[in-house]
Protein backbone atom coordinates (compact mmCIF):
# COMPACT_ATOMS: atom_id res chain seq x y z
CA UNK A 1 0.00 0.00 0.00
CA UNK A 2 1.30 3.41 -0.97
CA UNK A 3 1.75 5.98 1.80
CA UNK A 4 0.61 9.58 1.48
CA UNK A 5 4.21 10.95 1.32
CA UNK A 6 5.04 8.46 -1.48
CA UNK A 7 1.89 9.47 -3.40
CA UNK A 8 2.69 13.19 -2.94
CA UNK A 9 6.27 12.61 -4.12
CA UNK A 10 5.04 10.82 -7.25
CA UNK A 11 2.42 13.52 -7.95
CA UNK A 12 5.13 16.15 -7.58
CA UNK A 13 7.22 14.28 -10.14
CA UNK A 14 4.21 14.23 -12.53
CA UNK A 15 3.70 17.98 -11.93
CA UNK A 16 7.35 18.70 -12.75
CA UNK A 17 7.28 16.57 -15.90
CA UNK A 18 4.04 18.20 -17.11
CA UNK A 19 5.46 21.65 -16.37
CA UNK A 20 8.63 20.88 -18.30
CA UNK A 21 6.79 19.48 -21.33
CA UNK A 22 3.73 21.84 -21.30
CA UNK A 23 2.11 20.65 -24.57
CA UNK A 24 -0.30 17.74 -24.31
CA UNK A 25 -2.24 15.79 -26.86
CA UNK A 26 -5.78 15.90 -25.44
CA UNK A 27 -7.94 12.97 -26.50
CA UNK A 28 -11.74 13.04 -26.48
CA UNK A 29 -14.46 10.97 -28.17
CA UNK A 30 -16.25 12.47 -31.20
CA UNK A 31 -19.89 12.03 -32.28
CA UNK A 32 -18.98 8.90 -34.28
CA UNK A 33 -17.36 7.30 -31.22
CA UNK A 34 -13.83 7.80 -32.57
CA UNK A 35 -10.94 9.02 -30.46
CA UNK A 36 -9.75 12.50 -31.45
CA UNK A 37 -6.56 14.17 -30.26
CA UNK A 38 -5.29 17.69 -30.55
CA UNK A 39 -2.35 19.63 -29.06
CA UNK A 40 -3.17 21.81 -26.06
CA UNK A 41 -0.90 24.02 -23.94
CA UNK A 42 -1.15 23.18 -20.25
CA UNK A 43 -1.32 26.43 -18.30
CA UNK A 44 -0.93 24.99 -14.83
CA UNK A 45 -1.09 21.77 -12.85
CA UNK A 46 -2.11 22.71 -9.33
CA UNK A 47 -1.60 20.95 -6.00
CA UNK A 48 -4.77 18.87 -6.52
CA UNK A 49 -3.37 17.55 -9.84
CA UNK A 50 -5.89 19.65 -11.75
CA UNK A 51 -4.62 20.83 -15.14
CA UNK A 52 -5.93 24.01 -16.73
CA UNK A 53 -6.21 24.86 -20.45
CA UNK A 54 -7.61 27.77 -22.46
CA UNK A 55 -10.07 26.93 -25.23
CA UNK A 56 -12.96 28.42 -27.15
CA UNK A 57 -16.52 27.77 -25.96
CA UNK A 58 -17.47 26.83 -29.53
CA UNK A 59 -14.68 24.27 -29.91
CA UNK A 60 -15.91 20.76 -30.80
CA UNK A 61 -13.90 19.33 -27.90
CA UNK A 62 -16.12 21.18 -25.40
CA UNK A 63 -19.24 19.46 -26.77
CA UNK A 64 -17.41 16.12 -27.00
CA UNK A 65 -16.43 16.33 -23.34
CA UNK A 66 -20.01 17.07 -22.30
CA UNK A 67 -21.46 14.28 -24.47
CA UNK A 68 -19.03 11.55 -23.40
CA UNK A 69 -19.06 11.55 -19.61
CA UNK A 70 -16.31 14.20 -19.45
CA UNK A 71 -13.63 11.54 -20.03
CA UNK A 72 -10.30 12.75 -21.46
CA UNK A 73 -6.75 11.55 -21.77
CA UNK A 74 -3.68 13.76 -21.90
CA UNK A 75 -0.37 12.60 -23.35
CA UNK A 76 2.80 14.61 -22.69
CA UNK A 77 6.00 13.65 -24.56
CA UNK A 78 9.57 14.90 -24.40
CA UNK A 79 11.32 12.66 -26.93
CA UNK A 80 14.81 14.11 -26.45
CA UNK A 81 14.78 13.27 -22.72
CA UNK A 82 12.66 10.10 -23.12
CA UNK A 83 10.06 11.46 -20.69
CA UNK A 84 6.41 10.47 -21.14
CA UNK A 85 3.27 11.15 -19.09
CA UNK A 86 -0.25 9.82 -19.69
CA UNK A 87 -3.08 11.29 -17.61
CA UNK A 88 -6.66 10.06 -17.56
CA UNK A 89 -9.33 12.16 -15.95
CA UNK A 90 -12.49 14.15 -16.30
CA UNK A 91 -12.81 17.60 -17.84
CA UNK A 92 -15.17 20.50 -17.27
CA UNK A 93 -15.67 23.79 -19.05
CA UNK A 94 -15.23 26.57 -16.49
CA UNK A 95 -16.16 30.16 -17.37
CA UNK A 96 -14.25 31.90 -14.58
CA UNK A 97 -12.96 35.36 -15.55
CA UNK A 98 -10.80 35.66 -12.40
CA UNK A 99 -9.05 32.35 -13.21
CA UNK A 100 -8.63 33.43 -16.84
CA UNK A 101 -6.96 36.64 -15.61
CA UNK A 102 -4.72 34.60 -13.30
CA UNK A 103 -3.62 32.18 -16.05
CA UNK A 104 -3.44 34.62 -18.99
CA UNK A 105 -0.03 34.88 -20.66
CA UNK A 106 1.24 36.74 -23.74
CA UNK A 107 1.57 33.51 -25.77
CA UNK A 108 -2.19 32.93 -25.47
CA UNK A 109 -2.80 36.03 -27.60
CA UNK A 110 -1.71 34.05 -30.69
CA UNK A 111 -4.71 31.72 -30.22
CA UNK A 112 -7.06 34.32 -28.77
CA UNK A 113 -6.35 37.56 -30.69
CA UNK A 114 -9.19 39.39 -28.89
CA UNK A 115 -7.33 38.85 -25.61
CA UNK A 116 -8.47 37.58 -22.26
CA UNK A 117 -11.74 39.50 -22.48
CA UNK A 118 -12.85 37.51 -25.55
CA UNK A 119 -16.37 36.26 -24.68
CA UNK A 120 -15.62 32.97 -26.49
CA UNK A 121 -12.56 32.28 -24.29
CA UNK A 122 -13.15 29.70 -21.58
CA UNK A 123 -11.17 27.23 -19.48
CA UNK A 124 -10.98 23.48 -19.51
CA UNK A 125 -10.25 22.01 -16.10
CA UNK A 126 -8.99 18.42 -16.13
CA UNK A 127 -9.10 16.57 -12.84
CA UNK A 128 -6.47 13.83 -12.81
CA UNK A 129 -7.75 10.40 -11.81
CA UNK A 130 -4.62 8.47 -12.78
CA UNK A 131 -1.25 9.39 -14.19
CA UNK A 132 1.43 7.09 -15.50
CA UNK A 133 4.91 8.26 -16.31
CA UNK A 134 8.05 6.91 -17.87
CA UNK A 135 11.20 8.84 -17.00
CA UNK A 136 14.61 7.95 -18.34
CA UNK A 137 17.28 9.46 -16.16
CA UNK A 138 20.01 8.54 -18.64
CA UNK A 139 21.52 10.42 -21.56
CA UNK A 140 20.69 9.57 -25.16
CA UNK A 141 24.00 7.76 -25.54
CA UNK A 142 23.37 5.60 -22.46
CA UNK A 143 19.84 4.78 -23.69
CA UNK A 144 21.19 3.77 -27.12
CA UNK A 145 23.83 1.59 -25.48
CA UNK A 146 21.17 -0.07 -23.26
CA UNK A 147 18.98 -0.76 -26.32
CA UNK A 148 21.89 -2.20 -28.32
CA UNK A 149 23.02 -4.31 -25.38
CA UNK A 150 19.50 -5.65 -24.87
CA UNK A 151 19.19 -6.50 -28.57
CA UNK A 152 22.47 -8.46 -28.45
CA UNK A 153 21.60 -10.32 -25.26
CA UNK A 154 17.91 -10.90 -26.02
CA UNK A 155 16.81 -9.04 -22.89
CA UNK A 156 14.51 -6.06 -22.36
CA UNK A 157 16.39 -2.80 -21.78
CA UNK A 158 15.95 -0.97 -18.49
CA UNK A 159 14.89 2.43 -19.76
CA UNK A 160 14.18 4.30 -16.54
CA UNK A 161 11.41 4.75 -14.05
CA UNK A 162 7.75 3.80 -14.70
CA UNK A 163 5.09 4.58 -12.09
CA UNK A 164 1.30 4.80 -11.87
CA UNK A 165 -0.11 7.48 -9.58
CA UNK A 166 -3.76 7.44 -8.51
CA UNK A 167 -5.31 10.66 -7.33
Amino acid sequence: METKPQKNEKLEKVRKMVGDIRIAMMTTVNDEGQLMSRPMAALEMDEDATIWFFTQKTSPKVAQIEQHERQVNLAFVNVSDADYVSISGTADEIDDRAKIDELWNPQAKAWFPNGKDDPNLTLLRVHTHMAEYWDSNDSTMVRLFQQASAALTGTVPKMGENEKVYN
